[in-house]
């Protein structure tokens, strides 16, 4: 056979579908796919990444009017399902996202959320062209359905009042995206794809609307990427891995989209790993049948090969360590050790820089733990160690061993805690966060950090001697020695029972005595605060020799107190003490500049 046969075809451009979790991903995919999948899911959020591949012609018949086969020669749509945009996020293909093109599910009731917000941010990062599919708008009240109808056809059934309300959300989900730094409108309003962003208003109970968002998805796809979808048909294939799953009498499995070239069985192909690219022999290639999903389907049939694009499940040896978001690659007729380089090439593209010091990080795929990494590199929380997989034992270990107290955390996004694990983190020094939202997580995580900090120096504030400056009061002595009683009034600071006190001769400070009482109104109590007059003994001194009415006396603020209080606890304590302890400090400081410092 010459190269001559090695002719150029078009694949099927692969969708990405994202959204908040309950604005209806699932339900959208199942309507476009006539089954519905996420009955059998708990909560209909869809736990796992899997891939539907529809024909050119399903999709014609399904958009009616809208789609006229013979415009395309791209064959059809390979959507994939991410459970969590983040597993999307850098699922790559050589180096761009995995996803060719995407749809944001965006709830036309709910508008942006979190997770849209978060979703929206990826595709301006990985610069993937998307439609927003505005869905739910049979919940607009007043609706009158058109089962499967395209949504102008649809709109114009509907009375006025429901349009304009309609309308009015879907303007709303428009500024939202505005707002978000992308010019949007209608998707029958846009001139040019490239420079708008199209909004499809959809329903996936109705399926009005679906038409339109698989015509819009086909257009783009022919428009913009038909030389990107041009595939070497024969080609070592080249893939992503979705999941790695263990099938009873295969082991070990990679759920994987292909997409490029052609994988075989018998192939040697090379698998990004946990420590080293894995390099292994495909032993079965599985498929589920037409139109159903990798994910809920159990009966696979076993297949030759397989071309892009497309989801098929590959059983060989030794993949226990394969992971999530990581390359395949088919060798073929490649030196196997180049083909381990470029893999190893791949792979370092998603190092996360690691720390002395720091959290450790889990996540369920690599494009999770890059996107997880980014966003605590601008929270500015460094990390430890940051692995792909379920919680084990030894992540428990790893994180007792960061220096600082907050940093003795793991940070989990979509993944389990191992049963053993779960046993060491109860005796271990450990605190765990999981969430499937990376922002919450992050978030959750700071507001330990801050309520620690805070507990922290509420701590030390407790055991702080507090800045006071007080007068002894005229005609108020009670007793002259042993101890010395007599009235006096809190000029600013907290007077604190059992501290030394003085006063500042010159620049020098001359202790007299410590306080061993202090009475307001006949009851014993431990502080007086500014503005409160209240009598307090004094061990030490004379009133009269030692001390006399009238003088302003200080509570004694011990060096290494003063310098917590200034640097530390500044904005701890209150306005009066600030001032007590400015006083202290500068009179101090004449003498001595780095007094406290």
């Amino acid at each position: 056979m010459t190269d001559d046969t090695h002719t150029d075809t078009l694949r099927t451009p692969i969708v990405a579908v994202l959204g908040h979790v309950d604005h209806g991903k699932t339900s959208l995919l199942d309507e476009i796919r006539g089954s519905a999948v996420s009955e059998g899911e708990a909560g209909a959020i869809t736990q796992h990444i899997g891939a539907t591949d529809i024909p050119l012609s399903t999709i014609s018949t399904m958009a009616g009017e809208l789609v006229n086969p013979d415009d395309f020669d791209l064959p059809g749509l390979l959507f994939i399902d991410t459970p969590g945009h983040h597993s999307f996020s850098t699922l790559r293909a050589r180096g761009g996202a995995l996803a060719d093109i995407a749809v944001l599910v965006v709830d036309v009731n709910d508008g942006f959320q979190p997770q849209t917000e978060e979703a929206i941010d990826i595709l301006r990062r990985t610069g993937t062209p998307f439609v927003v599919a505005a869905n739910k708008v049979d919940t607009t009240p007043g609706w009158n359905p058109q089962e499967g109808e395209p949504i102008q056809r649809s709109l114009e059934a509907q009375s006025e009042r429901a349009e304009s309300m309609l309308n009015e959300k879907l303007y709303e989900i428009i500024g939202q995206l505005s707002d978000a730094g992308f010019s949007a409108d209608l998707y029958w309003r846009v001139q040019d794809f490239q420079k708008n962003i199209g909004v499809v208003p959809v329903s996936a109970l109705t399926a009005e609307g679906i038409p339109d968002l698989l015509a819009v998805l086909m257009g783009l796809s022919q428009r913009f990427m038909k030389e990107e979808m041009a595939i070497d048909v024969f080609g070592p294939g080249e893939g992503t891995v979705l999941e790695v799953k263990d099938e009873r009498g295969f082991g070990a499995t990679i759920d994987t989209v292909v997409y490029d070239g052609v994988v075989r069985n018998g192939d040697t192909i090379v698998v990004g790993g946990q420590n080293d690219p894995i390099v292994t022999e495909v032993r079965a290639l599985l498929q589920p049948r037409p139109l159903e999903e990798i994910r809920t389907e159990k009966k696979f049939e076993k297949v030759a090969e397989v071309g892009a694009a497309a989801g098929v499940k590959i059983a060989a040896p030794d993949l226990d360590d394969a992971m999530a978001g990581a390359p395949v690659r088919v060798v073929r007729d490649h030196p196997v050790e180049a083909v381990i380089e470029e893999v190893k090439a791949e792979l370092a593209e998603i190092e996360v820089d690691t720390a002395e010091d720091g959290v450790v990080i889990k996540a369920d795929t690599l494009g999770s733990l890059e996107a997880m990494a980014n966003a605590l590199r601008e929270a500015e929380v460094p990390i430890l160690r940051a692995e792909v997989g379920d919680i084990a034992p030894r992540d428990i270990a790893v994180a007792e061993t960061a220096n600082q107290d907050e940093h003795k955390a793991i940070l989990g996004f979509n993944v389990d805690l191992l049963a053993n694990a779960e046993r060491e983190l109860e005796s271990a020094d450990v605190k765990l966060f999981t969430n499937d939202v990376i922002y919450q997580l992050i978030e959750d995580y700071e507001t330990y950090v801050e309520e620690r900090q805070r507990a922290q120096q509420e701590t030390v504030l407790d055991k702080v001697v507090r800045p006071a400056r007080f007068r002894l009061l005229p005609d108020h002595t009670f007793r002259q020695n042993d101890p010395a009683v007599v009235g006096v009034e809190v000029i600013s600071g907290t007077l604190q029972n059992n501290r030394n006190v003085g006063y500042f001769e010159g620049n020098e400070f001359e202790r007299v005595g410590g306080l061993s009482g202090i009475q307001k109104q006949g009851d014993d109590v431990d502080e007086a605060r500014a503005g409160e007059r209240v009598s307090i003994a004094i061990d030490g001194p004379t009133v009269g020799r030692d001390i006399e009415e009238g003088d302003t006396l200080w509570t004694e603020l011990p060096e290494k107190h003063a310098k917590i209080l200034e640097q530390e606890l500044k904005e701890e304590i209150t306005a009066d003490e600030r001032e007590a302890l400015a006083g202290y400090l500068e009179t101090r400081r004449k003498r001595d500049p780095f007094w406290g410092k």
